[in-house]
């Protein structure tokens, strides 16, 4: 019966377990497999199964706090080279463009974080009511303050660059367990010592929580209390209207909370920011369709592009992830010694998993991430009274 019962743990001893393995997860097994590091990534479901199989999978740079816009354009180079970085697998990137949209009330801070982006080297441009006009035909101009354009930016399946990257991490050596829950954090002499799970212990010195919305139950169980809460989104795929080219850029529009890109050549995704439930239990029911939100996201979106509304309503489905109070990333580490925290990403992991993979491979097996400096984003920064605004902000995107 024993046997049985560890026949889907491939190992019982590693350098790193990580738990969970979503693109965050995969993309730190990569990079610590690549550095000769011996990993088990644990996943409760299957790859790509939480919060990565839902994104959007957009691919830009446009953030207001400049070490985000960083991370991701530092990230950006792996999906336009992926062949001669990881190899395995395809991201699937699709090169669209991006727009950013803002209202009169934060249009200098719009220019003020292009002018940061800039000077990181990312291609990035204000752009005005003409430009846009030709760059997204038919759109509604009249309410916007600023917009930002990227031209090289675009979106990617992050289904496919999960799995290209644990594939690849496999490859150099990791392990990979699916189907399997971990159930607590093992610690001994107030250091790290493995994990439980429902199908045995794994015995490791270091640990990383990289379990997206389940992470502050899995933190618990060293005592480590993080701001992380279930938070889910709706998206919706609508069907482009006959006379109108898939052509068109990727979308944010922070004036009206909504976003939409091309999916194919026949299709929008569309998501709404604004209605987002927090909070409550991640094993939740999550229904594939709320016809509650069809009507604003339908409102909104025409009118941005009034043209849509010849467009047809296809399918809708939710999406989770972990949120926290400041809508940005915990990484690093907490707690016991060998405890790691790879999560909170809220909605905006899948652009930066390659480099923050790497930054974390960095801080876990040289003691501090070189490539960024990542430590800002420590989990010590909630106890300290203390959040990351960007340096010339906007309000929440989830609200």
């Amino acid at each position: 019966m024993g046997d049985r019962r560890l026949s889907r743990l491939p190992v019982r001893t590693a350098d790193v377990v990580i738990v969970g393995a979503g693109v965050q997860g995969a993309s730190l097994a990569f990079h610590l497999a690549a550095r000769g590091a011996k990993v088990l990534v644990i996943e409760r479901s299957s790859v790509a199964a939480g919060a990565t199989g839902r994104s959007s999978g957009f691919v830009r740079m446009h953030y207001d706090l400049a070490l985000e816009a960083e991370l991701a354009w530092r990230s950006f180079p792996w999906f336009l080279e992926w062949h001669d970085r990881v190899g395995d697998g395809d991201p699937g990137f699709v090169q669209t463009g991006f727009v950013q949209l803002v209202g009169p009330p934060h249009a200098e801070a719009l220019r003020g974080n292009v002018a940061n982006q800039q000077a990181l080297g990312i291609a990035t441009s204000v752009v005005g009511p003409d430009e846009l006009a030709r760059i997204v035909p038919g759109m509604t101009t009249d309410d916007i303050g600023a917009a930002a354009y990227e031209p090289r930016s675009g979106y990617a399946d992050p289904t496919g660059t999960a799995a290209g990257l644990l594939a690849a991490a496999r490859r150099r050596g990791a392990q990979f367990a699916s189907g399997v829950s971990v159930t607590g954090v093992r610690v001994a002499n107030g250091r790290v010592a493995g994990v439980q799970t429902a199908e045995g212990d794994v015995a490791a010195p270091i640990v990383v929580d990289a379990a997206g919305a389940w992470a502050a139950a899995l933190a618990r169980t060293v005592g480590v209390e993080i701001p992380v809460e279930p938070w889910r989104h709706d998206t919706a795929y609508f069907g482009l209207p006959a006379a109108r080219p898939s052509s068109i850029p990727i979308v944010l529009d922070h004036i009206r909370a909504v976003y939409f890109r091309p999916e194919g050549r026949e299709l929008m995704l569309v998501g709404l920011e604004t209605g987002n439930e927090i909070g409550g239990s991640p094993d939740a029911p999550m229904p594939g369709y709320d016809p509650e939100v069809l009507e604003p996201m339908v409102d909104r979106l025409t009118a941005r592009v009034p043209w849509m509304a010849d467009g047809d309503f296809r399918t809708a489905s939710k999406g989770q992830d972990g949120m926290t109070p400041d809508q940005r990333a915990i990484l690093g580490p907490a707690g016991p010694d060998g405890f790691f925290l790879d999560c909170g990403h809220s909605g905006s992991g899948f652009k930066t998993a390659p480099m923050v993979g790497q930054c974390m491979a960095e801080w876990i097996l040289d003691g501090r991430p070189t490539t960024v400096d990542i430590r800002p984003f420590g989990a010590e920064r909630f106890a300290q009274g203390r959040q990351l605004v960007g340096e010339h902000p906007y309000e929440s995107l989830w609200r």
